[in-house]
């Protein structure tokens, strides 16, 4: 329970960074980095499976490169719904999903590695 807590309040954080990084994507404060973490996590968990599963044959044409297109449009979507948040374009949605993707790789990286 403590890890999840953790890993949410890690994703709010990476949130609030790249907020912060890149010009067209703007967080209002914490909490609502918060929700957005919460809102992503179930996109990515319930709408996102479906949605690959439906472009299958765009993205086995395109080598997977497909999933880009459709991490930003999840994001804007996730954007939309959490009021707070705000992508001004597909490019801000783009660069921020990609730099959300490897920061949340990262931090499941950080999770697993454990020393015996």
């Amino acid at each position: 329970m403590l890890m999840m807590i953790l890993r949410w309040v890690a994703l709010a954080l990476i949130i609030m960074f790249v907020g912060w990084l890149i010009p067209g994507i703007t967080v209002e404060n914490f909490l609502t980095a918060m929700i957005a973490a919460v809102v992503i996590a179930l996109i990515n968990a319930f709408i996102k499976p479906l949605i690959m599963m439906l472009t299958l044959p765009i993205n086995i044409l395109t080598l997977g490169i497909f999933t880009l297109v459709i991490n930003a449009l999840l994001f804007m979507f996730a954007t939309y719904l959490v009021p707070g948040i705000e992508v001004n374009g597909f490019l801000s949605a783009l660069i921020g999903s990609i730099l959300i993707s490897v920061f949340s790789i990262g931090l499941s990286k950080l999770d697993t590695d454990k020393t015996v």
